[in-house]
């Protein structure tokens, strides 16, 4: 089953975070078992040569190939998705009217405004037809929610035709309620719940990215009903378990 269709039945679907600009530690997440991964590029330094060689090298090992962009703009939702990606999210959508603007920057006319890119996702222009139905059928719209003011327009961005589902972003969230990485505070959780409330009344798909390695929290997720995970980022695996494994060793040395 395609990742657009297991978000249209909200089933579960588990993928993971890139922010490191290089395909050998992509072929290494891959072989995790994740849906899809997420090239991150508003909080990295990856280029845009490397984005496209990710998405090549996330796509070669089978598994879906998602670009969490710098932000809700025309042309870097338009390069994303002509290098050949499987869906975007799009950071920082307060409203419908930023919701709505996604849609417009990823989708062609009638439905939206995307310009024509005969690029490496239309096979260079020999493609272009079966792309355009593809997009129609296939393309993933992620709206993040990470601010208070989502929060307050939540039932209204989730509204909006061509979102295909939510992540919580929980550090910006907490953050633009004034306590950034506070998220045991009654008021992060409260604001998370109801995000988690008003996508289960509609049934769309709500997500969290767990930044942390422990499986225990991405447990938690999935009891809460998310049903759109991501779970760690590249870096935090290799800096998790060379941490544990040293703290260990240092351990059995002094004893």
């Amino acid at each position: 089953m395609s990742l657009k269709n297991k978000l249209k039945n909200n089933e579960l679907t588990i993928g993971s975070w890139i922010m490191i600009g290089n395909t050998m530690s992509v072929e290494v997440m891959a072989l995790a078992g994740f849906e899809w991964l997420v090239v991150d590029t508003e909080h990295t330094s990856i280029d845009l040569k490397t984005i496209q060689d990710l998405i090549a090298t996330i796509q070669s090992s089978g598994i879906k190939a998602l670009v969490r962009v710098s932000k809700n703009e025309e042309v870097i939702i338009k390069k994303v998705l002509d290098m050949g990606a499987d869906g975007i999210i799009v950071p920082m959508v307060n409203s419908k009217e930023d919701a709505l603007q996604a849609v417009e920057f990823a989708k062609y006319p009638p439905i939206g405004k995307r310009g024509v890119g005969l690029y490496r996702a239309s096979k260079y222009g020999t493609g272009f037809e079966e792309y355009k139905k593809w997009v129609e059928e296939e393309l993933v719209i992620i709206a993040q929610i990470e601010h208070i003011d989502a929060i307050n327009n939540i039932n209204e961005i989730i509204s909006v035709e061509g979102i295909d589902g939510t992540i919580i972003g929980p550090y910006d969230l907490s953050g633009s309620i004034g306590h950034p990485g506070e998220f045991e505070r009654d008021d992060v959780k409260d604001a998370v719940q109801t995000v988690l409330d008003s996508c289960k009344k509609n049934n769309i798909p709500s997500g969290f990215h767990v930044v942390d390695t422990d499986p225990s929290k991405l447990q938690e997720k999935i009891e809460q009903g998310c049903t759109f995970l991501a779970y760690g980022i590249d870096y935090f695996f290799m800096r998790d378990l060379a941490i544990k494994g040293m703290e260990t060793i240092k351990k059995g040395l002094k004893s």
